[in-house]
């Protein structure tokens, strides 16, 4: 029996887990938190922290694990790809492009290096603090102080004068794992930033997308993403130039086989931006909307490249209608205690593909600051964009969330607003 190591524990790898049982694979779940949701599913479950790239492939070697992934996991990625490297595994990429893809400041570099559309950006470690603040001159405000290792937007700050950028780089560094940050020129975009999940076989692009992602803005973090539409309304050629430019970037790097979550822009100027690059499945369960939605096999081939087993074709044909993935949470200015939750019959009989709401009555709601504190995940399938858009906005007519408290929190409305997607 083929064994898999997966890092992390999430929700979102559930899918995973049971794609890879569907197939015979043994499955050993790994991170330092023994309550996550994932390990109540896997076969085994082994207590070491995934960014201890040393202790995982200690433990990867005493499980005598035939592959290693990182699914929906950004910081256990490069301790995946150090595993694969030293133990000869499949990977998308080796230890050190690897390392390139995941630090945002790295990561920029290389682009500038490389020729490709990059804002402006520096890295700086938590002993260049003095440096950075030195150098808002060599900057156009507004900017964005990121943690250079961090996902989901933790620690993200949009910064429109100098005085404020003390605080934000304060924010970066909390939420950095190594303790460094990059200061990067605000884009403005033109149309929406796509997230979507490409897959490479032997460093060519095989299947890719783009998306429509969307923001809440009344978030307590409104650069998480709230909300994606397929297919996206980027420019025919926008999306070629990026998918040119995407491949060029996986020659450069000498990327092989496996799935990745991109997110790519276009500016205000009409320049297309490739803004993250991670060799790993994204959050969201954003992989399994597109296999639906594409005719693709993305997850079961990445645990199939993985282990070693053969791949399945990846032939997808035309996105057939419009499709929408909507991140449930909450804006509440307070915790509350779930009681109930609401879904129009009709909409659930003719839109809701799939819907995954993972609290049970008593259970506290935290603000929506992340992957962390989402409630659920519904897939929603349309006939056109036209008729997809107008169930969205609708949404306070046909779904809504019941505390204890007695508030009722509308779709699109009401005491407070759910706002399972940011607005158009």
């Amino acid at each position: 029996m083929k064994k898999l190591l997966i890092l992390g524990g999430s929700r979102y790898i559930i899918p995973i887990i049971e794609t890879a049982h569907r197939l015979g694979i043994y499955v050993v779940t790994c991170d330092y938190l023994p309550d996550n949701y994932a390990h109540k599913y896997s076969d085994e479950y082994c207590n070491v922290s995934v960014i201890d790239k040393e202790a995982v492939l200690n433990a990867a070697i005493r499980l005598k694990a035939d592959g290693i992934i990182s699914f929906a996991c950004d910081p256990g990625v490069v301790s995946a790809a150090y595993v694969a490297e030293k133990l000869g595994l499949p990977f998308q990429g080796s230890y050190e492009s690897v390392r390139i893809l995941q630090d945002k400041g790295l990561f920029r570099k290389f682009l500038a290096d490389n020729g490709f559309n990059t804002p402006k950006a520096k890295r700086y470690t938590r002993s260049q603090i003095s440096e950075a603040q030195n150098d808002i001159d060599i900057f156009r405000w507004p900017v964005i102080v990121k943690p250079v290792d961090s996902a989901g937007s933790k620690g993200v700050t949009r910064v429109d004068s100098p005085e404020n950028l003390a605080t934000a780089i304060d924010k970066a560094i909390a939420g950095s794992l190594c303790g460094a940050f990059i200061i990067e020129e605000f884009l403005t975009f033109n149309g929406y930033h796509s997230s979507t999940d490409p897959f490479t076989v032997d460093g060519e692009l095989k299947f890719i997308t783009f998306s429509d992602q969307l923001f809440d803005k009344g978030a307590d973090n409104p650069y998480t993403p709230s909300g994606i539409k397929w297919p996206s309304t980027m420019k025919p050629e926008h999306q070629q130039t990026l998918t040119a430019e995407i491949q060029r970037l996986m020659r450069l790097l000498n990327m092989k086989t496996g799935i990745y979550n991109i997110e790519t822009c276009v500016s205000s100027d009409e320049k297309p931006y490739i803004m993250e690059v991670s060799p790993r499945g994204g959050g969201c369960r954003i992989a399994e909307l597109e296999d639906i939605a594409y005719g693709v096999n993305l997850v079961e081939n990445e645990i199939r490249k993985a282990v070693g087993m053969p791949l399945l074709p990846i032939e997808p044909h035309e996105c057939e209608g419009s499709w929408s993935e909507m991140v449930l949470h909450l804006n509440a200015e307070n915790p509350e205690v779930f009681k109930r939750l609401t879904i129009d019959p009709e909409i659930m009989r003719k839109y809701v593909v799939k819907l995954d709401f993972w609290l049970k009555e008593g259970d506290e709601i935290r603000p929506f600051t992340g992957a962390n504190s989402t409630l659920g995940i519904v897939f929603l399938r349309a006939d056109s964009r036209n008729e997809l858009d107008d169930v969205l906005s609708r949404v306070n007519e046909w779904f809504s969330i019941e505390v204890n408290s007695g508030n009722t929190y509308w779709g699109g409305g009401g005491i407070r607003p759910i706002y399972l997607f940011c607005g158009e």
